[in-house]
């Protein structure tokens, strides 16, 4: 089985009854986040601006040295390099105004009983996920508190791995797991949805946090859900309720 994501005109966001949804919420159905991806950390993370900054840093130090090297003149070592600063400014900047525009246009949503993601630059489109279709869900978190949280979907469930990038699990290509990327205080993120999983659906579903370490063996996902709410402890990190 497929989802079928909805494609969108910009006009449409004229008339959103509330940003990032589609439609208004079913009666009985309440919202529990919302949020978007942060640019910069897209930019440095998803987008790679990073080691794009230092492949072109190795670049100007060879290419400068190289020609130090061979004319013995410092005064020669500007004009080698020189060129090589268009074309980095140039891929910085794409890069940077992609993750800028990425993170603008994307919308997700938790809600009692789905997880709905508007994304898209040049042809927006939402995707609802219902929680009968999540099996589990994984969160990577950053030192800054940031992360991603990636959804696991029920076998059958497919969706395509290039329409969702980036806002899919990296290298996840054999069954794509859409991801909230970049989001800020992911745990407590991460700790919404688990929580509305094992109301909904306490049968369907696991929170696990950290996942570069070995995976545990499972659990029910009420303990899963302690063990993010026990990080959130440990970061000294606070939610408004």
């Amino acid at each position: 089985m497929s989802i079928h994501p909805t494609p969108q005109e910009h006009d449409d966001y004229a008339v959103e009854p509330v940003p990032g949804l589609p439609q208004t919420l079913p009666e009985g159905e309440t919202m529990l986040w919302q949020g978007a991806p942060d640019w910069q950390n897209m930019a440095w993370r998803v987008f790679h601006i990073r080691e794009v900054v230092g492949y072109f840093a190795l670049l100007l130090f060879w290419n400068g040295f190289s020609t130090w090297w061979e004319a013995c003149l410092a005064i020669k070592v500007v004009p080698a390099v020189l060129p090589l600063l268009i074309p980095m400014g140039l891929g910085i900047g794409i890069l940077a105004a992609l993750a800028y525009l990425t993170a603008r246009m994307s919308v997700y949503t938790l809600t009692s009983k789905r997880v709905v993601m508007r994304i898209g630059i040049a042809l927006p489109t939402t995707f609802n996920l219902p929680f009968a279709q999540i099996e589990a869900v994984d969160v990577k978190i950053q030192p800054d508190g940031t992360g991603d949280v990636s959804i696991k979907l029920v076998p059958g469930v497919r969706l395509a791995y290039l329409v969702l990038w980036p806002h899919a699990r990296p290298w996840a290509l054999r069954q794509t797991q859409p991801t909230l990327r970049a989001v800020p205080n992911a745990a407590k993120v991460a700790q919404t949805l688990g929580e509305a999983l094992a109301a909904t659906c306490p049968a369907q579903g696991m929170v696990a946090a950290q996942p570069a370490s070995p995976a545990p063996r499972p659990r029910s996902i009420m303990s899963h859900v302690h063990q993010v709410d026990n990080i959130l402890r440990q970061e000294d990190l606070t939610v408004a309720r």
